[in-house]
C-alpha cells in the first residue's frame, strides 16, 4: 500500500533531532522523498543515513533557519536534488534561557526571536514562491502550547511561538486561493533535548520532566513520534481541506487554563 505521503518532496527544518528526526523519519516511511535541513552537521547527517538504512531517500542541507540568504539557498538546494517542493515542515528552533521579562538579555530575545519566528517567515517566504510554480503545496510551523497560554520565565519564547501561530493563520489566508495550505501544531512538552539546550542541567530537566506528569492531564510528556504521525497527515492529501489552523498536542495541558 502506498504512503499518505508517496512521491512526494518534502523538506524539514531542525531536522537533526528530536521532532524533527522523528518527522524525517515518518515521511520517509510515508514514501516522501526528504531534505533534512538543520545547522547541526552531525545530527543532521544522522538523520539522513537513518532514513537511508531504512530504505528512505533523503539528502542533508547545512542551514541556518535565522539568514535569509541560507534559507533561500536551501529551498533551492531541495529543487535542485528532486526536480521539485511539495511540502515543508518548518521546526527549527530554540528555547533561549530561562529567565523572567525584565530580566531576559536583549541577546536572548534577539536570537530567540530570529530564529523561531523570522526564521518560520523566511521559511515561508522561499517555500512558497517554489510552490506557487507547481500550483500548491503545504506547510506546518511548529509553535507551541506556550504560544496559547504563557509560561513564567520564557518570554522570548512565548512570543515566538506566539507570533508563529499568528504568522500561519495570515499565511494561509493569503495563500489558500492558490492551493497553498499552511498550519501549524502547538506541542505540549515533548522529550528531546531543546530544554536541555535551554540552560537546564540532568536534575533540572528531570524535574522538568517528572512536573509534566502533572501538569499535562494524560500524565506524562509527548514522545516526538507522536507529534511526527500528526504532522505527516497534515502535510497529507488525507487534510486537503485543513488550513489556517494550529492543532495543540499537548496531551491536554492548555486545557487546564480554562478551569
Amino acid at each position: 500500500m502506498a504512503g499518505r505521503m508517496e512521491g512526494k518532496v518534502a523538506l524539514i527544518t531542525g531536522g537533526a533531532s528530536g521532532i524533527g528526526r522523528a518527522t524525517a523519519m515518518a515521511f520517509a516511511r510515508e514514501g516522501a522523498k526528504v531534505a533534512v535541513a538543520d545547522y547541526m552537521v552531525d545530527g543532521g547527517e544522522r538523520t539522513v543515513k537513518a532514513i537511508r538504512e531504512a530504505g528512505g531517500q533523503a539528502i542533508f542541507i547545512n542551514a541556518d533557519v535565522s539568514r535569509s540568504r541560507e534559507v533561500e539557498a536551501m529551498v533551492t538546494k531541495t529543487v535542485e536534488g528532486y526536480g521539485r517542493l511539495d511540502c515543508a515542515f518548518n521546526n527549527a528552533g530554540v528555547e533561549g534561557r530561562l529567565a523572567n521579562s525584565a530580566e531576559a538579555s536583549e541577546e536572548d530575545w534577539n536570537r530567540t526571536i530570529a530564529t523561531n519566528l523570522t526564521g518560520v517567515w523566511f521559511c515561508m517566504k522561499f517555500e512558497i514562491r517554489e510552490m506557487l510554480k507547481r500550483s500548491g503545496g503545504s506547510i506546518v510551523n511548529t509553535a507551541s502550547v506556550a504560544g496559547m497560554i504563557g509560561f513564567p520565565g520564557f518570554a522570548p519564547y512565548c512570543a515566538s511561538k506566539g507570533g508563529v501561530i499568528q504568522l500561519t493563520r495570515t499565511a494561509a489566508l493569503d495563500f489558500a486561493p492558490h492551493g497553498v495550505r499552511v498550519n501549524a501544531v502547538n506541542p505540549g512538552v515533548v522529550i528531546t533535548n531543546l530544554h536541555r539546550r535551554g540552560g537546564m542541567d540532568e536534575t533540572k530537566y528531570t524535574e522538568f520532566l517528572e512536573r509534566s506528569k502533572t501538569t499535562h492531564p494524560l500524565g506524562r510528556p509527548g514522545r516526538p513520534e507522536e507529534i511526527a504521525d500528526l504532522i505527516a497527515f497534515l502535510l497529507s492529501p488525507a487534510a486537503g481541506w485543513i488550513t489556517g489552523e494550529t492543532i495543540a498536542i499537548d496531551g491536554g495541558r492548555h486545557l487546564t487554563c480554562l478551569r
